[in-house]
């Protein structure tokens, strides 16, 4: 057997702790390795090349690359010896950065760990069998899981290439939360106007099927042939017959508050459109809220309904699809600023929340575009903007919003634009404006008369000491430019609230398997080179899901994730790993311990035979299953028990040697 070893420096990320020279020495007088060099960037080309020259010349059986983790260049390295005509499983990875250069200072010691990885490598290649991946059709049909402009994005990038969507939101009407917003930060373009035109071509687009008020429930199967369980919530609106006429929602006597779409500062009706430009146009019956669903009374919309629509006997339904990829664009939920008491939201009337503000602002909103107080009637002379309400607080949530500095500018603009009057205090830590035009936005502020204030608010109170604080609100903060405490009294106070995960994102991510960072982000497979993608293939992430992001982030994000479902849909077919498991029939108990383990459901009970089996296209090679097989009935190829323990005593052979006794 002839083995060839490769040495990465990885510019200095290796090289700066390991002697690579050293390694490469040292490899090459292993049993069985023919040639060992080393180079500074494996995976560039001309280290590529190195490689598929090297095979070709020396007929090496066996390749094994010290470098990083294979997790970043496996297939790079795999191709390589698949152009050279080695079958690509033939290739060990040492990954000597993470395990050996980034966790090292010692050079004497980074270097002889990565002699032993190295070793080890060498050592388990010689039990690698030829494995070849298989093709698998690729349904043309997609799935977009949220309505935001994320999902939009995505779904028109698509259905304008001709394949069809399905398009799931769970409130009634598409746009999510950028159809609550009235100006859109730095060119104050009309939310709606941008976000409008948007959701009528998703509406009436031929390849676009919209199941709004809907739910996925359950996920199963694989890249290129998922099946998708969605609970379709019944309306008790007939869509065949209504017109979208309103006569409806004019006649019900019920009025709640909105505490979605008006975020509490108005009032719909039990039957109701989110707002007037929804998409679909048809209402919905709150039925928590419905005077004949509470009391078995009324049914004044059924009375005056001009075509019949209203159905009180609609049920839920449950629709089944085949799709080949998912797109999870289910966006992000507002901090809850009652969380922070010392600001004394919902203690104090005039304490708002970011959202209230824009609906407040909004032409179309509750109060009708109007700045006041939370009477309806008085316009407040001074306002406080609180930036980083739950964000930036290792008591809350660590990461940054990415959107509050820039909002919290907007809302003072419209304030000086709406009261030319009023003084507008902005409390900040830092002022972050790092998109495109953000910084002029800034100083445009700046020009208009913001007053900045650096420095965390610490409290907002009612506790006032003069009687020109009579009726005010005291906020009270640190300012860090001057080194000083202020007490600064106000009319109203703005809380600009953090971006989180939605509070059910663990849920969801269990529904598509796919996982969550720390924090309750969708996870993405690479957080640089991969930002899509997650760890279940042909599921894609976009928008807020994901992470915190403006509306043009999102944008791009959504047509990236399309881009990718394209990409897959144009070939076809798709390649299924081949390090899978495999269920040995004769030693199975059909004890289901695997299936119980198996973090990717890839394993099904054959009832009529009482045995596992593994759904190929679904593994991904972890291994679980094979560590809880209490029969060692399954094998994990390119890991099996003859190839890790062959890669164990290599290591340990080589410390051996290499440590003094």
């Amino acid at each position: 057997m002839k083995i060839g070893v490769y040495t990465c420096h990885c510019g200095g990320n290796i090289a700066g702790t390991v002697d690579c020279e050293a390694v490469t020495e040292w490899a090459g007088r292993l049993d069985g390795v023919e040639v060992s060099r080393e180079y500074k960037f494996m995976c560039s080309s001309l280290g590529q090349e190195l490689i598929e020259e090297d095979i070709k010349e020396y007929g090496l059986d066996r390749v094994v690359v010290a470098s990083c983790s294979p997790h970043m260049h496996e297939p790079t390295f795999r191709n390589a010896c698949q152009r050279a005509g080695l079958n690509p499983y033939f290739l060990e990875m040492a990954n000597i950065r993470e395990h050996a250069s980034w966790v090292h200072k010692d050079r004497s010691e980074a270097t002889e760990k990565a002699m032993a990885l190295t070793a080890a490598s060498v050592a388990r290649v010689r039990y690698n069998e030829p494995l070849f991946a298989r093709l698998s059709p690729v349904n043309q049909n997609t799935l977009v899981v949220g309505g935001g402009v994320a999902g939009i994005q995505a779904a028109l990038e698509i259905a304008n290439a001709g394949y069809h969507v399905y398009l799931v939101e769970r409130e009634p009407s598409i746009g999510g939360h950028m159809a609550q917003l009235d100006k859109t930060f730095p060119t104050l373009d009309c939310s709606a106007c941008i976000l409008t035109p948007r959701m009528f071509e998703v509406g009436n687009h031929e390849n676009i099927t919209m199941l709004t008020y809907s739910e996925v429930e359950e996920v199963s199967g694989y890249i290129g042939n998922f099946e998708a369980r969605i609970r379709v919530r019944a309306r008790c609106i007939n869509q065949e017959l209504c017109t979208g006429c309103g006569v409806c929602e004019e006649k019900c006597p019920a009025k709640v508050v909105d505490t979605i779409f008006e975020a509490g500062l108005g009032r719909r009706k039990a039957v109701y459109r989110p707002f007037p430009q929804a998409v679909p146009k048809f209402p919905v019956i709150d039925q928590d809220n419905c005077i004949w669903f509470q009391k078995g009374k009324c049914r004044a919309c059924e009375k005056f309904c001009p075509t019949d629509a209203i159905d009180f006997e609609q049920d839920d339904r449950i629709l089944e699809i085949e799709v080949g990829n998912i797109i999870v664009a289910t966006g992000y939920d507002a901090f809850d600023a009652r969380r922070i008491s010392q600001y004394g939201y919902a203690r104090y009337p005039n304490v708002f929340t970011a959202l209230e503000f824009e609906r407040m602002t909004n032409a179309a909103g509750p109060t009708e575009g109007n700045v006041v107080l939370r009477d309806g009637e008085t316009q407040p002379d001074s306002i406080a903007i609180i930036h980083c309400v739950g964000s930036r607080d290792v008591r809350y949530r660590e990461h940054c919003s990415r959107v509050c500095c820039m909002y919290s500018l907007k809302f003072a603009h419209m304030v000086h634009e709406k009261l030319p009057n009023a003084t507008v205090y902005n409390f900040y830590i830092d002022i972050r404006t790092p998109g495109k035009d953000y910084e002029e936005f800034y100083h445009r502020l700046l020009e208009e008369g913001t007053v900045f204030i650096r420095g965390r608010a610490a409290s907002i109170t009612d506790a006032t000491l003069t009687p020109e604080e009579e009726g005010k609100l005291i906020v009270t903060a640190e300012d860090t430019l001057v080194g000083r405490q202020r007490r600064i009294p106000v009319d109203m106070a703005i809380l600009s609230t953090g971006l989180e995960p939605r509070h059910d994102s663990h849920e969801v991510a269990r529904i598509f398997s796919i996982s969550c960072s720390r924090e309750g982000f969708f996870k993405e497979r690479h957080p640089k080179l991969d930002p899509i993608a997650t760890m279940t293939d042909g599921v894609f992430i976009a928008g807020c899901a994901q992470g915190p992001r403006d509306i043009p982030d999102t944008v791009v994000q959504g047509a990236a994730a399309a881009a990718r479902v394209l990409s897959i849909i144009g070939k076809g077919e798709v390649e299924i790993e081949a390090a899978k498991a495999e269920v040995n029939d004769l030693t199975c108990v059909g004890c289901q311990m695997c299936i119980e383990s198996c973090p990717y459901s890839a394993i099904e009970h054959l009832e009529e035979r009482q045995k596992a089996r593994v759904i190929e296209a679904l593994c991904k090679g972890c291994g679980t299953c094979v560590a809880a097989c209490l029969s060692k009935s399954i094998t994990l190829y390119h890991f099996t028990d003859q190839q890790l323990v062959a890669q164990m005593r290599g290591a340990m052979d080589a410390l051996f040697e290499l440590v003094p006794a």
